[in-house]
């Protein structure tokens, strides 16, 4: 007696299964193949759009908040550094060096344990400020006296303390204290006074009373002019705006009889060029992404964009060059020596560039900077569309994920037919082999 091969009628039922379900299960993969793409195109050109936000941002919130660059150009390295901005005006300056600024710094040697006194105050004081450490609470291990340890950290944690640090230096053997201002400057001296102390411990006072130093507090001087020249003083060797546009650190003294050293403001032509460029770049990046994701194709093996045709990517393209192409301040990118070759990249010609600066160097500020011109446009563009919160990407995306979530549950319905008709075929393929087993057995009685 024959048996019914199961694993052949297991096979039919999946291949028929299989087939009842196969134009469902096509149609499912090229909606996931195409919702996926054009997701991974959004993401891309989401990304693209907030890095050129992020460079438009950049120009637009620069520390000078000017497009245009100065220099300064120093006689002699060494002595001194500029910051320059776009106001300053272009001169030449000469500078002497007299003195840099430097920081109080005194060290207290001889005291040995025991020295300090348990009781009473010490005061110290700067630049009209003091603050005071009670001797009789800084003995932190409890030994009933007070360390130079102790003495340095009361220093250190004081609430009030206007501006000194103590650190314990080591030579030969013996332990010094040293008192250092945070601050340069002749009003940031430290001044130190006890009150309430044991006479009769006089160590302690004599070492505070008599301390070696190691470094004076005192002003820079600087004569503008040279040597002879208009006497400029100041706490830090850092002089703010010492000049219209122009922060100068000093880094060296110099000695009586030489040349002063000459600073001479001037526009950087390269720098600010670079800084047109830069723009050019990143917007030359955005629209190379752009034109990779709606790219139509051809017979030359040159890929469609996954975007191809796509009307709102190209309103993102055409809202962005019409603003390069609008007036702002009286001028445009036009005018700077900027145009578009015919794949609508952004090329500078440097030398128009330079010409138009010199004949109107506000001009440039008048295009790129304030509210209303052409970044602050820009970044309100862009943001219409990479706003995390309702931007015209995240609905994209939103878009497409819901397409995604209903792709996984048309898998999840052909599962479940695949399921049915498998089950069904089984069941009926199982029935006609039993039938035509018994068809066969009785056959084979009348054989």
């Amino acid at each position: 007696m024959s048996t019914i091969d199961s694993d052949y009628v297991k096979q039919m039922a999946q291949q028929l299964a299989t087939y009842e379900v196969q134009n469902g299960l096509s149609k499912a993969d090229r909606n996931k193949a195409s919702y996926q793409s054009q997701l991974t195109a959004v993401t891309s050109l989401e990304s693209a759009l907030k890095t050129f936000a992020s460079a438009v941002k950049g120009l637009n919130k620069a520390t000078d908040a000017s497009m245009l660059v100065n220099s300064a150009t120093m006689s002699k390295d060494g002595y001194l550094t500029a910051t320059v901005g776009s106001t300053a005006v272009a001169g030449k300056y000469d500078f002497f060096v007299e003195q840099l600024a430097t920081s109080h710094q005194l060290s207290f040697s001889g005291l040995q344990a025991g020295d300090i006194d348990t009781q009473g105050t010490l005061t110290l004081s700067q630049n009209g400020k003091s603050f005071d450490i009670d001797l009789s609470k800084i003995d932190s291990d409890g030994d009933g006296s007070n360390s130079l340890d102790e003495l340095a950290a009361a220093i250190n944690k004081a609430t009030d303390n206007t501006g000194v640090k103590a650190t314990l230096v080591r030579s030969n053997g013996q332990v010094s204290l040293v008192l250092g201002a945070d601050k340069s400057g002749a009003a940031n001296a430290i001044g130190l006074s006890l009150s309430g102390t044991s006479t009769a411990n006089s160590a302690f006072e004599n070492a505070l009373a008599n301390p070696q130093e190691l470094s004076k507090a005192q002003d820079a001087r600087v004569r503008l002019g040279g040597e002879s020249g208009m006497l400029m003083t100041n706490a830090s060797n850092s002089f703010d705006n010492i000049i219209d546009g122009v922060s100068v650190t000093f880094t060296q003294a110099q000695k009586s009889g030489e040349q002063p050293i000459s600073m001479t403001i001037a526009q950087d032509k390269s720098a600010t060029t670079k800084k047109l460029q830069g723009f050019i770049d990143a917007y030359n990046a955005l629209a190379s992404q752009i034109d990779t994701l709606t790219a139509s194709g051809d017979q030359n093996g040159n890929a469609r964009g996954a975007l191809a045709g796509d009307s709102s990517v190209r309103a993102i393209d055409n809202s962005l060059n019409q603003l390069l192409r609008t007036t702002f301040g009286g001028t445009n990118l036009i005018n700077l020596g900027v145009s578009a070759d015919r794949n609508g990249k952004l090329t500078l010609d440097t030398k128009r560039f330079e010409k138009a600066v010199a004949s109107d160097p506000q001009g440039l500020d008048k295009l790129f900077l304030g509210k209303g011109n052409l970044l602050d446009s820009l970044d309100k563009n862009i943001a219409l569309y990479t706003n995390s919160a309702n931007g015209v990407m995240k609905s994209r995306k939103d878009t497409l994920n819901n397409g995604l979530r209903r792709v996984n549950d048309d898998y999840d319905t052909l599962q479940k037919q695949y399921d049915s008709y498998y089950a069904r075929y089984l069941k009926q393929y199982t029935s006609m082999m039993q039938t035509m087993q018994s068809m066969s057995q009785t056959s084979g009685m009348f054989g």
